[in-house]
Parts: C-alpha cells; sequence; structure tokens
C-alpha cells in the first residue's frame, strides 16, 4: 500500500507521489491522472475511461460499416 501526502501549492492542493509508485505506474510529471467513482470508492488511473468508451464506439461503427469504410479508402 502507497500513502499520498497532500501539500499546499498556490491556492490548491496537491498530492505527492513516491518515486516508486511513479515507476510502477509509468507517469511523470504533467502527465495526467483521472478520478472515476466506483462501488467501492473513488478509482485513480492514468488511463481515460470517456476516451476508451469513445474508442469502442468508434471500433463498433467501424466493424458494422466496414464496406462503407472500405469504399471511402478508394
Amino acid at each position: 500500500m502507497h500513502v499520498l501526502k497532500l501539500t499546499q501549492i498556490g491556492n490548491s492542493v496537491g498530492a505527492v507521489f513516491p518515486r516508486e509508485l511513479l515507476n510502477q505506474l509509468q507517469l511523470e510529471k504533467g502527465d495526467a491522472l483521472y478520478v472515476t467513482e466506483s462501488p467501492d470508492g473513488l478509482r485513480i488511473t492514468k488511463h481515460n475511461p470517456e476516451f476508451a468508451e469513445q474508442m469502442q464506439a468508434a471500433r463498433d461503427i467501424m466493424k458494422r460499416r466496414r464496406d462503407v469504410l472500405h469504399e471511402l479508402a478508394k
């Protein structure tokens, strides 16, 4: 388990991530994290769940309309 320390940054509050946690998550300064609600609390992830949902919708459309996309590619 990792503990994040909250600290004052100007008028905001930020979290300090230990180096080993950043390495494990493959995160660097400037990367974005996304907070979503889950049945057991909040979930912090580096993957954008809205983008993943949009990509899945695009894949579904491309699968259903394969012949149309093939014609457009000509």
